[in-house]
C-alpha cells in the first residue's frame, strides 16, 4: 500500500509527457513517423500496427512504454486505434477512441503494485494545421477525463472504497504550435468552463479515511517552452543545457474543496473557496521562478474536539520567488516575497483568548518583499549532490546582499513597516556564530506598541514585569516618532562588527 501510494503519480507525470509530445504533420505517414522518433528520443518504446485504407491512416495497438528506474516501475499506455485523416485541404485530423487505459506496475519495499488508469473523452477533435516545420493543433472537446480504475497490490484487487479518484474538465478548447528546428519550440493556449476533480481514500490498517470532491471554474493557460532536440532524460543537467526552457501562466475563476474523512479515530471536515488564482512557473538551466497568488480565500474546518467550525479568511494570498540554480562562481540575483493581506477569523476563535472584546480584530497583514544576490555552490542537478546536503556541514550557497524593499506587519492594532539594505561577508563568519558578517541599515517604524502592550496586561496574557522589560527593550532600540505611540529605529551593522541603534552602540 506504502509503496503504491508514493509512486502512483508517476502515471499522471508520464502521461503529461506523452501528451506534450504528441506531434503531427501534414501527412498521416509522416505524422506517424514523428510521433516515433520524437516518443523514442523521449524514454518511450513505441509499437503499433499500421494500414491505409484512402485518406485515413490507422495505428491499431499502440503501445507506449517507458521504465522508471528510479521508482522502480514501468508505464504503459496502450490505444487500441488511433486514425490519421488526410482531410484534402493541407490539414490532417487525429481521432482516438473514447477510452483506453494506462497503467503504472513495480515493486519495492516487499509489495508489488499494479494502478490502471483510464483515460476518456467526449467529443474530442484534434486538426492540424501548418507546415511540415511550424506546425498549429487546434483541438476541442465537451470533456476529457481521467480515473483510477483498479489497483492491484501483491496480486490482490484493492476495494474501489479504499482508494479511488478521478478528474475531468469540461468545455474545453486549445491550441498548440509547434516549431521544429534545431530544437522543438512550443506555443500553447488553453481554456476550459471547468475542472472536478475527487479523491476517496481509506486504510484499513489504521482506520483513517477521507474523501476529497472540488472544482475550478475558467480555467486559462497560456505557455512557451523549448525541448531540446538531443538530450539524455537521465541526465538532468545535460537536459537543461541542451536548451530547455519553460514558462506559463494558469489562472481560474473560483474554486471550491470539500474534505471529510477520520484521523486517530475522530471525524472532522474541511471546506475551503476563493474567487480565483493565479499560478505562473518558468525555468530553465539558470533560473527557477514561481509566483503563486489567491484572491478571497475562505477556510472552515470542524472537528470532533471543538463544537464549532474554525474559520478564516483572506482577502489575498501571494508567493513569489526567482532563484538561481546554476552552480557558479558568479554572484547571481534573486528576490522573494510573501503575503497574507487583510486575514481574519471568526469571532467564536477570537472569544477563546479575548472574550470581552478587547483587542482590535481588525483584519491583519504581513507583507514580505525582498531582493538580493547570492552564489550557487551546489550542483542542484546532481541527485547524488542534493542528498547529500542532508548531512553536509557546508551551506549550498553564499548570501551576498540583501534588500528588505518592503515590510509590514499589521495585526491587533500594532504595525511595523520597515526597509532594509545590507551587503555580506562571507570570509567573516566569526562575528555572528557561523553567518557571514552583515553591513547596512534596517529603518523600521513601529505604531500601537504601547497601546497593545497596555491592553494584553488587562487581559492577563503578559504580567507588569514583563510589560516593563519590553518597554525598555523599545526604549533601548528605538526612539519616539512625531505621531502618538509610534517609534523609530534605524538598525545599523557595521564592516567592523558593531551594531547600532540609532546612534547607540550595542555591540
Amino acid at each position: 500500500m506504502s509503496v503504491f501510494l508514493r509512486r502512483s503519480c508517476g502515471a499522471v507525470f508520464a502521461y503529461a509527457i506523452v501528451t506534450q509530445g504528441a506531434l503531427a504533420d501534414l501527412t498521416a505517414q509522416d505524422v506517424w513517423n514523428d510521433w516515433q522518433s520524437y516518443l523514442t528520443q523521449m524514454g518511450y518504446t513505441v509499437s503499433g500496427e499500421q494500414s491505409v485504407d484512402g485518406n485515413v491512416t490507422s495505428v491499431s495497438d499502440m503501445s507506449i512504454a517507458m521504465a522508471l528506474p528510479e521508482e522502480d516501475a514501468t508505464f504503459q499506455m496502450l490505444v487500441p486505434q488511433m486514425t490519421l485523416t488526410e482531410n484534402g485541404d493541407g490539414t490532417v485530423s487525429i481521432g482516438f477512441p473514447e477510452s483506453f487505459p494506462m497503467t503504472v506496475s513495480g515493486e519495492g519495499e516487499g509489495e508489488t503494485f499494479s494502478a490502471n488508469i483510464l483515460y476518456t473523452h467526449n467529443g474530442l477533435e484534434m486538426v492540424v494545421s501548418g507546415a511540415p516545420e511550424d506546425m498549429t493543433y487546434d483541438y476541442s472537446a465537451a470533456s476529457l477525463g481521467i480515473k483510477l480504475d483498479g489497483v492491484d497490490v501483491n496480486g490482490e484487487e484493492m476495494p474501489g472504497d479504499i482508494l479511488g479518484a478521478n478528474m475531468e474538465m469540461n468545455d474545453l478548447t486549445g491550441s498548440s504550435r509547434m516549431k521544429v528546428g534545431e530544437n522543438r519550440s512550443v506555443d500553447q493556449t488553453f481554456k476550459a468552463a471547468g475542472l472536478t476533480y475527487g479523491l476517496v481514500f481509506e486504510d484499513p490498517e489504521s482506520d483513517e479515511t477521507a474523501k476529497i470532491d472540488g472544482n475550478l471554474s475558467q480555467l486559462d493557460f497560456e505557455g512557451t517552452s523549448v525541448i531540446p532536440s538531443d538530450f539524455d532524460m537521465s541526465d538532468p543537467q545535460a537536459f537543461y543545457d541542451a536548451g530547455f526552457e519553460f514558462s506559463g501562466l494558469f489562472t481560474y475563476g473560483s474554486g471550491t474543496t470539500a474534505m471529510a474523512g477520520t484521523s486517530d479515530g475522530e471525524a472532522f471536515s474541511m471546506g475551503s473557496e476563493s474567487e480565483g488564482g493565479r499560478f505562473a512557473a518558468s525555468f530553465n538551466a539558470q533560473r527557477l521562478a514561481y509566483d503563486v497568488e489567491q484572491n478571497s480565500a475562505k477556510l472552515a474546518v470542524t472537528t470532533a474536539d471543538l463544537p464549532f467550525p474554525i474559520e478564516i479568511a483572506m482577502a489575498n494570498a501571494g508567493l513569489k520567488f526567482e532563484f538561481p540554480i546554476q552552480q557558479s562562481e558568479e554572484i547571481q540575483p534573486f528576490g522573494f516575497a510573501i503575503n497574507m493581506t487583510d486575514f481574519t477569523m471568526s469571532d467564536v476563535l477570537w472569544s477563546m483568548f479575548d472574550p470581552a472584546g478587547a483587542l482590535p480584530r481588525d483584519p491583519a497583514t504581513i507583507s514580505i518583499d525582498t531582493s538580493g544576490t547570492a552564489k550557487v555552490l551546489t550542483n542542484f542537478f546532481d541527485p547524488e549532490a542534493v542528498e547529500s546536503l542532508e548531512f553536509a556541514e557546508d551551506a549550498p550557497g553564499e548570501l551576498h546582499s540583501l534588500k528588505i524593499n518592503e515590510l509590514l506587519i499589521s495585526l491587533v492594532g500594532a504595525k511595523l513597516t520597515g526597509t532594509g539594505d545590507f551587503t555580506f561577508d562571507n570570509s567573516n563568519t566569526e562575528e555572528l556564530g557561523g553567518l557571514p558578517n552583515p553591513t547596512g541599515a534596517a529603518n523600521l517604524t513601529l505604531t500601537g506598541a504601547n497601546t497593545l502592550i497596555d491592553k494584553l496586561i488587562g487581559m492577563g496574557l503578559i504580567s507588569d514585569s514583563d510589560a516593563l522589560g519590553a518597554r525598555m527593550m523599545m526604549g533601548l532600540m528605538a526612539v519616539p516618532g512625531e505621531e502618538p505611540d509610534t517609534l523609530n529605529s534605524k538598525i545599523e551593522f557595521t564592516e567592523d562588527g558593531h551594531i547600532v541603534a540609532n546612534g547607540q552602540r550595542l555591540k
